[in-house]
């Protein structure tokens, strides 16, 4: 599974135009699932960004957790962080999951955040969404499990 995380200041999404999915300050996590991902690896990537150090500490360094600053967590599902474009001009998306297994992925990851103790927003799995965000920092990281 990959995941680009930004922090965020605050973070949506819509799905004809409606909002489906909102936080506040915290994390806003694209997330793509691959063939060969399983339980397990939603499960450490969950526990990855639960724990991740990215928010500052009373010294301006990024030494604190979504988990220690009651921040909220967006997770939309992106199949193209599996695109590929080393050949040609458009990409291939083989390398993403199918659509059945990825969406149990995500909700895989989304509950175990959630038994975690996180208060997590979603996008809507397979629709046209436009996500919103506020990055603060601007922070950005590329996690892979």
């Amino acid at each position: 599974m990959r995941a680009l995380v930004q922090r965020a200041s605050e973070a949506r999404v819509r799905v004809d135009g409606e909002v489906v999915g909102e936080i506040g300050p915290g994390m806003c996590c694209l997330v793509g699932v691959t063939h060969d991902d399983d339980q397990d690896a939603a499960l450490k990537l969950a526990a990855k960004l639960w724990h991740l150090r990215i928010f500052a500490d009373e010294n301006g360094h990024m030494n604190r957790s979504v988990a220690e600053t009651s921040g909220d967590l967006l997770v939309v599902s992106q199949f193209t962080l599996y695109g590929d474009t080393r050949k040609g001009r458009r990409p291939s998306f083989i390398a993403a999951a199918a659509p059945g297994e990825a969406a149990q992925l995500i909700d895989d990851l989304v509950e175990e955040l959630r038994r975690l103790g996180a208060t997590v927003a979603t996008g809507s799995f397979g629709a046209n969404m436009a996500v919103e965000l506020t990055n603060d920092g601007p922070v950005t990281l590329m996690l892979e499990v």
